[in-house]
């Protein structure tokens, strides 16, 4: 390992995109130790197949007290933050617990990371902290102007690491992704949401005219992306990991209509989303002269998304029948 670290603390590790880390992190031969609230997105499930590969503690990150006690226990050499809430149309809803997790909870990390003299922490950002962008893409440098409770909550956190890293020479590293997508996803983002009211032949809901495009980035992906920039990233820096596939949203629940043999009569144009960005896109030069280059392209990716969804039925048909599940889109639709 080229840092020397071979003892990790994960945060957020049964979430979707912690647990792809997990997996990897665990083929790359760390000690790993994680962290998670299980809140109605995080499932063990996802890390079902590491059979006991790792020390899990349940807590919560604002919870100074229980990190605190995992921290003194596992002395963790790096942190990797992926806890957060992350579904933009929730924070509309009900800002508070993103303030709080993705905002407060990244202030007890870095603090108990300082304490216990953790040699890196990376923490887990977003594209949607720059904004939207009509043309060209956006540098680690692009101004941060979020716009939903969401972005706003991530773009809070990266300036708190900031300021530690800047005020106290923290060695602290920023990620900034693109939307992820692939097996294991919440059922409750684009993806997976379009995958599952097609297999059960309802209506697909898309805001406004769908042509709102966003940069895919397949999971597994992501998940590599990161790891080069733990092992191979300088603290202090901010990375863009990005595949520069971009796609409009009608186009890829369209596509996903089409492989899975339906017809577009699915597709329901729904009133758009207050502050809905216009598109994303990042320049992720710096993060490829550490060595990282997407693994999958879209259509690839995305015949391999619905071809787990398909066979995992059960996973995520017991999450639409919740009643949390079914209150939110309801609900929210209805608010239109």
């Amino acid at each position: 390992m080229r840092t020397g670290i071979s003892k990790i603390l994960v945060t957020g590790a049964a979430g979707f995109i912690g647990s792809a880390f997990v997996k990897l992190a665990k083929k790359s031969g760390f000690d790993i130790a994680v962290v998670d609230k299980l809140t109605y997105a995080g499932d063990l499930k996802r890390l079902s197949g590491l059979r006991g590969g790792y020390r899990f503690y349940k807590a919560d990150i604002c919870d100074t007290n229980s990190l605190e006690r995992i921290f003194k226990k596992e002395l963790p050499q790096a942190v990797i933050n992926f806890a957060a809430e992350t579904h933009v149309d929730r924070s509309i809803l009900d800002a508070s617990s993103f303030i709080k997790t993705n905002y407060a909870g990244v202030g007890v990390l870095l603090d108990l990371s300082r304490k216990y003299k953790v040699r890196r922490f990376l923490h887990m950002s977003t594209d949607e902290v720059y904004g939207d962008i009509d043309k060209g893409l956006f540098s680690e440098d692009s101004p941060l102007k979020p716009n939903s409770p969401y972005a706003a909550s991530k773009a809070a956190a990266d300036l708190l690491v900031r300021s530690y890293v800047r005020t106290y020479g923290f060695p602290a590293l920023i990620v900034r992704a693109s939307n992820n997508y692939g097996p294991w996803q919440y059922p409750e983002k684009l993806i997976p949401l379009a995958i599952s009211k097609i297999s059960g032949g309802e209506k697909v809901p898309v805001y406004a005219k769908g042509t709102n495009v966003r940069e895919w980035l397949f999971v597994d992906d992501c998940a590599r992306g990161i790891m080069k920039v733990l092992e191979r990233g300088k603290p202090g820096e901010v990375y863009n990991l990005g595949s520069g596939q971009e796609r409009k949203n009608i186009d890829v629940v369209s596509y996903l209509i089409r492989i899975m043999g339906e017809d577009k009569r699915l597709i329901e144009f729904v009133k758009d989303r207050p502050g809905h960005d216009t598109r994303y896109a990042l320049n992720s030069g710096k993060i490829s002269r550490l060595g990282f280059k997407p693994g999958h392209n879209f259509p690839e990716g995305l015949q391999l998304t619905v071809d787990w969804y398909m066979s995992n039925k059960n996973w995520w048909m017991k999450i639409k029948e919740k009643s949390d599940y079914r209150l939110h889109y309801h609900s929210w639709y209805k608010r239109r």
